[in-house]
């Protein structure tokens, strides 16, 4: 976390968290990647999105990118200036241009992606000062949960390789 959010409690920031968790689990379902995600304004969730990259076969349709979209709609408008995202996995690159695009005020998110993250992992696109937008950004909202769903998803995965292959 590089500067302190205001304006929820951490039973507030758990609830969404959790809300984006549920997102999670209905990607897992589809056998998709189990992220989810959030938007919300004014304290009520405005979009929500889960990953259906194999599903739909575009790799634009993040959890973030579909909550995010869903928002906009249930506004009216392409601006998300007083949103708030909260999402299971750090952001990648793609997502983060599309939270600075939509101008979401502040981003929550759970577990840290060492390998594709752009909101403090790799480097941190939603806080550098270059862009004429940028997001507060707050890390480790039910990290452990957050981590253990997409743990035990490719876990899953290899375990059904490997009984293939045997």
């Amino acid at each position: 976390m590089t500067e302190e959010i205001v304006g929820y409690t951490e039973e507030q920031k758990e609830y969404f968290m959790r809300e984006a968790l549920l997102e999670a689990k209905k990607a897992e379902i589809m056998r998709e990647v189990p992220i989810g995600a959030v938007v919300v304004l004014d304290g009520e969730i405005i979009g929500r999105g889960h990953n259906v990259r194999e599903y739909s076969q575009d790799a634009t349709t993040h959890a973030e990118l579909i909550a995010i979209r869903e928002a906009n709609r249930r506004v009216g408008s392409w601006r998300l200036e007083k949103a708030h995202l909260f999402v299971t996995l750090e952001p990648c690159p793609m997502c983060c241009g599309g939270i600075l695009l939509s101008r979401v005020e502040q981003v929550y998110y759970g577990a840290n992606d060492p390998k594709g993250g752009t909101a403090g992992s790799l480097l941190n696109l939603l806080e550098d000062n270059r862009f004429n937008h940028t997001c507060v950004v707050e890390t480790g909202i039910l990290e452990e949960e957050c981590g253990s769903i997409l743990t035990q998803f490719f876990r899953q995965i290899r375990q059904n390789k490997k009984t293939k292959k045997g």
